[in-house]
């Protein structure tokens, strides 16, 4: 549909093999480093198995948010026609939700209107992308079906939220211990489930390169929100800088670079090739278990990572700390948990998309995974060494060891790069 001054706009356009991410896409992403980074500060409030549950509920929401983004993006130019205004309005209502986030279970004195904000604004940002989503594909009756079977899911978890922001207090603390996190865990459990039982028929991954690349990018945004968890988020500001904190600092980010690295150096663009070579079904199953499931446990990871290495600035840098002394509460724990966690999710990642598990990877997460009972006992200038010689450790070890492959894959990469810019190029001369 055109008009009569701009005969060539159309309210939607669809997505081709070889589309690129939007910008506009990249600048809502801007918003989950705010989102991720309050659900670090709002388990950093309580810091216990009940406010990482907590926690790691909101993420798991919030995930999906992202995730209804990064579908309809999958059929329509979110630069173009009326999905940039879409984009642009659930945006404002990602920023709703993690403004609501530390008051998201009513647990918190003060009042206001967060636990009813959060419901609210999760269903106008998955009613937005279900809208657009359906009117790209009102032709395609079956993926229409699959879409209304997801829509009743939302209809049924936000009912859910809304029942747990409305649930009276209890005696004690036992609304907020059980009642009303278990209600979140259902409505959970409705979406996640919701996945598996619509089934992978009517859908299909247009762009394989901009899928991927989509979860390249939310994989840095969670490393964005863990610099910043530990550089700006530990409650230093505005104190002299110590040497510890200096040297915490400088030795987590040689571990936080080490694990970006196991992500982005061959396992990311291994797994980009693989998805352009799987066809039909095998294609879809190996992106609904791959990236949109096997992606929340690395994100969840990251967070964990952030939390510990959060705690072990802040008692760095407080005056007359024991430098010698164990790091009081579950910072070191979750250091080294987050670290395993993300490690096991990379594991878990490669043999679904590629089918294959190096034994380097499988030896750091044992290792990491062990240390996490001692990490509460070593002091955290020791602690963050010992994380960052097992990640940097593994990076040196699979730099020699599988030398080979690594460059097979390199130059793989390359020559598709290569070639793609030469027709990019050409186009560009003869156009």
């Amino acid at each position: 549909m055109g008009s009569r001054r701009y005969p060539g706009w159309r309210p939607v356009r669809t997505v081709a093999a070889g589309a690129r991410v939007a910008r506009v896409e990249v600048f809502f992403d801007l918003v989950f480093v705010y989102g991720f980074f309050n659900i670090s500060r709002f388990v950093a409030e309580d810091l216990s198995a009940h406010g990482l549950v907590k926690g790691m509920l909101v993420l798991a929401l919030l995930w999906l948010c992202w995730i209804a983004h990064m579908l309809v993006a999958q059929r329509v130019r979110l630069g173009e026609g009326i999905a940039p205004l879409v984009t642009l309005t659930a945006m404002g209502a990602v920023l709703g939700i993690a403004l609501s986030i530390p008051q998201a279970f009513g647990d918190q004195s003060g009042g206001g209107p967060a636990p009813v904000l959060f419901p609210i604004c999760y269903f106008l940002i998955r009613g937005l992308h279900l809208g657009l989503h359906l009117y790209a594909v009102r032709d395609l009756p079956e993926e229409h079906r699959q879409l209304v079977r997801i829509g009743l899911a939302v209809v049924v978890s936000t009912g859910l939220l809304l029942a747990a922001a409305f649930v009276p207090d209890l005696p004690g603390d036992t609304d907020h211990v059980w009642v009303r996190p278990g209600i979140w865990a259902l409505a959970v459990l409705v979406e996640y489930g919701n996945g598996f039982v619509v089934g992978l028929s009517g859908w299909r991954i247009a762009a394989p390169g901009h899928f991927v690349e989509r979860f390249e990018l939310i994989v840095i945004i969670a490393f964005g929100e863990l610099i910043i968890s530990i550089g700006l988020g530990s409650g230093v500001l505005g104190q002299p800088v110590t040497w510890p904190t200096f040297y915490t600092t400088l030795v987590g980010l040689a571990a936080i670079v080490s694990l970006w690295w196991l992500y982005f150096d061959s396992l990311a663009p291994a797994a980009e090739l693989a998805m352009h070579g799987r066809r039909g079904p095998d294609r879809i199953a190996a992106a609904r278990d791959g990236y949109l499931y096997l992606h929340l446990p690395m994100i969840a990871g990251l967070i964990l990572v952030a939390l510990g290495g959060e705690q072990m600035v802040h008692h760095l840098g407080a005056a007359g700390v024991d430098l010698l002394g164990p790091l009081p509460g579950l910072g070191g724990p979750l250091l080294f948990t987050g670290a395993a966690l993300y490690l096991v999710s990379l594991v878990a990642f490669q043999l679904r998309v590629l089918g294959t598990v190096v034994w380097t990877r499988v030896t750091a997460v044992v290792l990491v995974a062990a240390a996490v009972p001692a990490a509460g006992r070593l002091p955290a200038l020791v602690a963050v060494a010992l994380l960052t010689v097992l990640t940097v450790g593994l990076v040196v070890a699979e730099i020699v060891l599988l030398a080979d492959s690594r460059w097979a894959l390199h130059e793989a990469v390359r020559e598709e790069r290569e070639a793609r810019e030469a027709r990019e190029a050409w186009w560009r001369r003869h156009r």
